[in-house]
């Protein structure tokens, strides 16, 4: 039974920032999982080691969480072996529970995952011949009420922590078995001493990833828990841990404008605008966040990201939807409107993806193809996605914990049938 209070948030207001810590357990134990290196340190300290010793710990329990993802103090086979458990009886490595995990017949991958304190959200990897994606969340539920998302059709619970946000990352790759094989290398210098007996070991190799980009398209708002989706970013880009190039990650909003700016200058990741809709009145009905930051006043930013270049395009995810925003006249006033505020960008073209309830329908796929030829023709790459992952809900939009409904003896039964199949 969740027991934290929904946010009373209305959509059209900015959320006030609600600082979340560690969530306590009921063992009294502390997750490790989100923190940085320097409060490693500190919480080690803090249990008793002196500043030598919890400094080289700090080092070490940093790298087995991050960078080989060991799931038990037990495997950190470079730190004495008793004072494996001294770290066992005051911390954990925690992961999101999963409720459900789910195939799609073109290989994508759903899981209903459950925080500590038990509300339910998703994360999706998608993977093609050139990438494996992971489609991470920063909420629970959302705020923006877009009204062609299912996802907008949840009221927002509560931001993400780091920990809940950079867990998604690595139980994906515990999933795909992604982290490097083999044992940990010889500490260069030797360890205060507590106990510096080190276990045989034999190096380590790296096996070739799957997950190669990460997307902040999930469920929520990034940049309305820009604190904590920074932070789990930062761990993730560091080489000292996951080590992935900001390159290869891309922040999706609504359009935060205060926002945009920070975004770029302290996490940096590629940039990616919903804005679905090239009128005011049009993007008023379907993005409602448009009423308090306006098209143009949106690109505007845009064009000052800090991180853009021609290198490193903004990406316009535009959703089409029949008879609403896919003219020929819509597709002109896009590219007008690009071209007025010079953007390196181009422009991801969403077929609707439907789900229970939705009042709009897709676009006919000629008219997808008319739609992209203008923008193409104007010198703007225009690709048409395809619809990934639509029979498991797990396609662009159609994120929603309705998972959740199910009951507990439900869920087992279905499980006991995927195991005798």
């Amino acid at each position: 039974m969740a027991d934290t209070a929904l946010m009373t948030i209305p959509g059209q207001v900015d959320p006030v920032a609600v600082p979340r810590g560690i969530t306590p357990r009921d063992d009294g134990r502390l997750d490790l999982i989100g923190l940085p290196k320097a409060r490693i340190r500190e919480l080690l300290a803090e249990a008793g080691l002196e500043a030598k010793q919890a400094k080289l710990r700090a080092k070490q329990v940093y790298h087995w969480l991050y960078h080989r993802g060991v799931t038990d103090f037990a495997d950190m086979t470079d730190i004495a072996k008793t004072m494996r458990p001294w770290l066992a009886e005051r911390f954990v490595i925690g992961r999101p529970k999963v409720v459900e995990a789910q195939h799609s017949t073109d290989g994508t991958r759903k899981w209903l995952l459950q925080t500590e304190d038990g509300h339910d959200f998703e994360m999706v990897f998608i993977p093609d011949d050139v990438r494996g994606t992971l489609c991470v969340s920063s909420q629970v539920g959302c705020t923006l009420n877009c009204t062609f998302c299912h996802t907008g059709t949840m009221r927002l619970v509560r931001n993400l922590t780091p920990g809940e946000i950079l867990g998604q990352v690595m139980l994906a790759r515990d999933a795909l078995g992604e982290w490097p094989q083999g044992g940990a290398p010889k500490a260069p210098v030797a360890a205060p001493a507590i106990d510096d007996d080190e276990d045989e070991n034999t190096g380590y190799s790296a096996d070739g990833r799957l997950l190669t980009n990460i997307v902040m398209m999930g469920m929520g708002e990034p940049l309305y828990n820009f604190d904590h989706v920074r932070d789990a970013l930062h761990m993730v880009m560091d080489g000292e841990g996951l080590a992935l190039s900001k390159r290869r990650i891309t922040l999706s909003t609504s359009g935060v404008v205060p926002m945009m700016e920070r975004c770029g200058e302290e996490i940096g990741v590629n940039l990616a605008v919903s804005l679905h809709a090239v009128t005011k009145e049009v993007r008023d009905e379907i993005v409602p966040l448009n009423r308090k930051y306006g098209i143009d006043e949106l690109l505007a930013a845009c064009k000052d990201y800090p991180a853009s270049s021609n290198a490193r395009r903004i990406t316009f995810e535009y959703v089409m939807l029949k008879g609403k925003n896919d003219s020929d006249e819509d597709a002109r006033e896009l590219v007008r409107l690009i071209h007025k505020y010079e953007l390196p960008a181009k422009v991801n073209l969403i077929p609707f993806n439907p789900w229970p309830g939705a009042n709009y329908e897709c676009s006919d796929p000629d008219r997808i193809r008319k739609f992209s030829a203008i923008v193409f023709d104007a010198g703007i790459s225009a690709p048409i996605r395809t619809p990934r992952g639509r029979d498991i809900d797990a396609a662009c939009g159609q994120l929603k914990t309705s998972a959740a409904k199910k009951t507990r003896a439900e869920r087992d039964r279905e499980a006991a049938l995927e195991a005798e199949a």
